[in-house]
């Protein structure tokens, strides 16, 4: 049960801030001006180009979270297939 709750708090902390988190601006003052200008005179250049930082951003945590699961995964496997191998009080008498 306690599983359950932890998990269902964090999918909620994780919700709350996605809805309350403000219009990230992750642009280079350089990056911003020539995305502005490109909008002015028509170009559509710079409509993609917070989404690309931010997707260039979220890389990295995916990377790092993706081979903590694997790697958590694995580890507990481990433990079971000790835990089957260690024999119990029954089997010992």
């Amino acid at each position: 049960m306690k599983k359950y709750l932890k998990t269902i708090s964090i999918l909620l902390l994780l919700a709350f801030t996605a809805v309350q988190a403000p219009d990230v601006q992750a642009q280079c003052p350089m990056c911003r001006m020539s995305a502005e200008s490109n909008l002015k005179s028509g170009g559509s250049a710079g409509k993609g180009l917070n989404t690309g930082i931010l997707y260039m951003l979220a890389m990295p945590y995916l990377l790092v979270g993706t081979l903590g699961y694997i790697w958590w995964r694995n580890r507990k496997k481990e433990d079971l297939d000790i835990d089957e191998l260690r024999p119990s009080a029954e089997q010992m008498n």
